[in-house]
């Protein structure tokens, strides 16, 4: 690189975040050098105090920087449902969406044999302790529709019994979708879960 030392370790670093790559990294470089006291200094500060108090939510695995989440102590929340859910990311999907009211359970990941994933490397027994309690009535299983998202889902399905009523999200065409741009999987789904009109 033509910037040399720390400059390009910034541009590094910058370059393996998702959705960016190294034309993406150094332009954001660039732009956060070029407004340095506007830009810079204050992210340097914000991601200093985040890197610092950030931590899971000892409840549902959220991000946050207390010890509950501000979803956990919303006492306005639904306490009776818990939508699990892959990942914090997940979490937020679902939350931009302002149609679920409930609570969540932030898994970690799905079971993978290829990777690795064991179900003693997800949340899968504090998911079943917290539904074992008694005070959840529904577990909305929000979990991707790929295999390894299926088979998590089963796998959480005979973990719990018919301790609750369990449920998943709807799958097949989204409001606005083409049939001749869905892929093979998406339609059958779609087939599969039809209703009557």
């Amino acid at each position: 690189m033509a910037a040399g030392g720390e400059v390009d370790r910034l541009i590094e670093l910058m370059a393996r975040l998702p959705g960016l790559g190294p034309v993406s990294a150094r332009r954001a470089v660039l732009a956060l050098i070029r407004k340095k006291a506007l830009l810079m200094a204050p992210l340097a500060k914000a991601m200093a105090e985040v890197e610092a108090t950030v931590r899971e939510c000892a409840i549902c695995g959220n991000i946050t920087t207390h010890q509950f989440c501000d979803i956990c102590r919303n006492p306005k929340r639904d306490q009776s449902t818990l939508c699990v859910v892959e990942s914090v990311a997940d979490l937020w999907a679902m939350e931009r969406g302002a149609a679920y009211k409930g609570r969540y359970f932030v898994l970690g990941g799905v079971l993978s044999a290829l990777d690795g994933v064991t179900p003693e490397s997800l949340r899968i027994p504090e998911l079943v302790e917290q539904v074992a309690d008694g005070a959840v009535s529904e577990v909305i299983l929000a979990l991707n529709a790929t295999m390894d998202g299926q088979t998590t889902a089963h796998y959480i399905a005979d973990q719990i019994g018919d301790a609750v009523r369990l449920t998943s999200l709807a799958q097949g065409v989204p409001i606005g979708g083409e049939l001749n741009y869905l892929d093979d999987g998406t339609i059958a789904a779609a087939l599969s879960a039809r209703r009557n009109f």
